[in-house]
This record gives C-alpha cells, sequence and structure tokens, in this order.
C-alpha cells in the first residue's frame, strides 16, 4: 500500500509535517481527514488523494473555493514529488526531500526563469544536477541554536518570519503546467528574488563579521 509526505508551508497550519500516510486520504477541515487544516476557506472535505495504476491521484471533492496545483486550477490531477498544493489559504508540498531529489534525478529540471516563453529562457537558476544534490539528504539542513533567550528567539522568528513571507510571495506567483519542464516568474517576482538573496548576503556578513 503507497504512503505519502506533505509538509504545510502556509496557513494556520504552517510547519505541520504529515508523514507515511496510508491512501486513501482525504484533506479538509473537519474531523475525519488525514490531513485536518484549521482554515474556513478550506471545504469539510476539499480532496481526495488515492494511488490509481502506480499514480498518485489527486481529485477536487467539489469544493467551494478550488484546488489548485503548481498556480492552476484543477479538478483532477496525477501528483508528481514537489508538486505544491494549494487549499484555501493552505499550502502544501508533496514529498520527503529524498523523493524530490529522486525525481530531480530521473529528468525533472527546474532551470529557467524567464519573462517569455520556455525556449526564450535566458535565466538560470540551476542545473538539474545541482538542483538533486541541494534537496539530497547527503547535504543535511543546518540547525536552530539550542538554548536561546527569549528575544534571540523572538528575534531569530521575526526574521525568518520575514523571508519566509518573501518566498511565499514567489511561490504563489510561479506557474508550472502539468508535464512541463520549466516554470516561469514575471519579471517583478524575479526582482523580488534577486531582493530577498541579496539581503540574505547582507545579513551573512553582517552576522559573520559584525564591523564591516
Amino acid at each position: 500500500m503507497a504512503t505519502v509526505n506533505f509538509r504545510v508551508m502556509q496557513g494556520a497550519d504552517r510547519g505541520r509535517a504529515y508523514l507515511d500516510l496510508k491512501l486513501p486520504i482525504t484533506i479538509g477541515r473537519e474531523e475525519g481527514n488525514a490531513i485536518q487544516l484549521n482554515d474556513e476557506r478550506i471545504s469539510r472535505f476539499h480532496v481526495k488523494i488515492q494511488e490509481d495504476n502506480q499514480h498518485i491521484v489527486l481529485t477536487d471533492l467539489d469544493s467551494t473555493n478550488g484546488t489548485r496545483v503548481n498556480g492552476l486550477d484543477c479538478q483532477l490531477r496525477i501528483l508528481r514529488f514537489g508538486d505544491v498544493i494549494a487549499v484555501g489559504r493552505s499550502t502544501l508540498l508533496f514529498g520527503l526531500r529524498e523523493e524530490i531529489a529522486e525525481r530531480l534525478g530521473e529528468g525533472l529540471t527546474v532551470d529557467h526563469l524567464s519573462t517569455g516563453s520556455a525556449k526564450d529562457a535566458d535565466f538560470e537558476l540551476w542545473g538539474l544536477s545541482n538542483a538533486a544534490q541541494l534537496l539530497s539528504i547527503n547535504n543535511p539542513e543546518p540547525k536552530i541554536p539550542q538554548k536561546l533567550t527569549p528575544s534571540q528567539a523572538a528575534q531569530l522568528t521575526e526574521l525568518l518570519e520575514f523571508f519566509h513571507g518573501q518566498f511565499g510571495t514567489i511561490v504563489d506567483t510561479v506557474k508550472r503546467p502539468e508535464q512541463a519542464s520549466t516554470v516561469q516568474v514575471d519579471i517583478a517576482t524575479w526582482q523580488l528574488m534577486l531582493q530577498v538573496y541579496s539581503r540574505l548576503s547582507e545579513l551573512i556578513r553582517s552576522i559573520g563579521d559584525p564591523e564591516s
């Protein structure tokens, strides 16, 4: 029996992980859902996820506000590791880091940003091998410092909240049609990414060399 993994990236349940869920499952705001989300814009039973013919299939259960996968409205969709599912005000990521890395290694490329068509793309985000390496379990995530004082914890939370919000704006803007091997963002979103990237470099330098 297939199992699936989801992490909530945005919404009231942000940061929660739902791991090794046995299919079929439903997502909604009522008790009885395998993933119950605290979101008034989500229907009581919003979507169903099941296995069929070796595929993981998402079905919108005639929800009031609909379902989006990778920024596109959908009623029925085959899910692939790395897909972003939006229901109500909540956004979920499908798959673990190693599952997404394996998919990248099998040929998914997220390698261009462009204001035009994919064939005119002129901003290289990352190559296939680099993307897989970044998501690999051999490249572990850094840990939060231990024994922070309350004020330090509050400051760190505030900083992470800021960048989480910035990247949330980017995620909400990106669209990737089913089977597409590229993603596209508009120029304003590209500039936002550059601003966030630049600000992070400034913060890293200020922490490592406060007098610079």
